[in-house]
């Protein structure tokens, strides 16, 4: 089977991968897009970082087993799949035939998560379970979302970022009136104006160095668009709630600094460095701070269904499209934040 995997840091091309073999209560599926993730670009540059922080942390219960960088690592898991086979009877199904599996050639998405009898592994980052970069890989048949409406499979890829960034907008509580400042517009801070939008969010300001990115949050639902190297996002406005979707040391003490009193500030950026804050300027101005990862399995489908609806347009986020030998220079493409937003892998 023919994948691209982590290696030294770099997506490397292989056309001798295993078979992925279904288990009870699994399905194997023929992946027909996956886009590339920020935190997989992140992973591939700092994963020895990412892993020692994963391990200090506490309070989360650990996902399968961990993850070792001398060997092969598996990634993709923001995909649209095939369905091609069921695994074995489920042993809750006394051996008969398991009716919640959608038929042979179904188009399908999921979480990133697969069931096993012996607990639950992430579609992440993994030595043993394939991701959406490799041309099949095996899901969980309990999880699978049939796509709706005709669907393609390159705009079914991109629910799980757009749950979120739905995510996101759940979390902050926001109502139509209030005016909001997203900083930041890459996949994540485009997804949270996109979902803002749909919630019917009359003033929605965007912040990015990038005129790339900012033509592109106007496409998909920002009011107004800000370049900070010329002007302060907050000249001129007064946001209620203010999303941090960049991730960068030093942008939340900026946010924090200059946001109005009584802001709500919702931190989807996801910075794995060490960061400074002033608790002061949080204080003073009794800023509520609001730190969100990740979404619900409701918020995926919902995800899933507006983008099958057209309430959301996920077409202009897609800006490249690369096979498998080609991911490798696609994760160098995307360290140019004028190049791309988007790129899916299509095997």
């Amino acid at each position: 089977m023919r994948g691209s995997v982590l290696r030294g840091r770099r997506m490397v091309y292989r056309d001798d991968l295993p078979e992925p073999v279904p288990g009870p209560g699994q399905v194997l599926v023929a992946v027909r897009a996956c886009g590339i993730c920020g935190s997989d670009l992140h992973f591939a540059r700092h994963g020895e970082d990412v892993l020692a922080a994963g391990r200090q942390m506490e309070g989360l219960p650990a996902a399968g087993p961990g993850v070792d960088l001398s060997s092969d690592v598996f990634m993709g898991h923001e995909f649209s799949a095939e369905v091609l086979e069921a695994g074995p009877a489920d042993a809750r199904s006394n051996g008969g035939p398991d009716t919640d599996v959608p038929a042979p050639g179904t188009l399908v998405t999921s979480v990133p998560v697969l069931l096993s009898p012996t607990g639950l592994e992430m579609i992440v980052y993994s030595n043993t379970t394939f991701g959406g970069y490799a041309e099949r890989m095996v899901l969980s048949a309990r999880l699978l979302l049939p796509v709706p409406n005709g669907l393609d499979a390159r705009r079914a890829a991109l629910t799980e970022p757009m749950a979120v960034g739905l995510h996101a907008v759940n979390k902050s509580n926001v109502t139509p009136g209030e005016t909001v400042l997203v900083v930041g517009c890459g996949p994540i801070g485009i997804a949270i104006i996109a979902a803002l939008r749909l919630r019917g969010v009359e003033t929605i300001v965007a912040s990015d160095f990038s005129a790339r990115r900012r033509k592109l949050a106007t496409t998909v639902g920002a009011h107004r668009t800000v370049d900070p190297a010329t002007e302060s996002p907050f000249d001129g406005t007064s946001p209620a709630v203010v999303f941090e979707a960049v991730g960068a040391p030093g942008v939340i003490d900026d946010v924090l600094r200059r946001a109005p009193s009584g802001t709500r500030l919702v931190v989807a950026g996801v910075c794995m460095q060490p960061d400074t804050v002033h608790p002061f300027y949080a204080i003073a101005k009794e800023i509520n701070v609001q730190f969100v990862f990740g979404y619900g399995a409701d918020e995926f489908a919902a995800s899933l269904h507006s983008i099958a609806e057209g309430e959301i347009d996920v077409t202009p986020m897609i800006t490249g499209e690369v096979g498998l030998p080609d991911v490798g220079a696609a994760f160098d493409e995307l360290s140019d934040p004028d190049a791309h937003c988007k790129i899916l892998v299509t095997p």
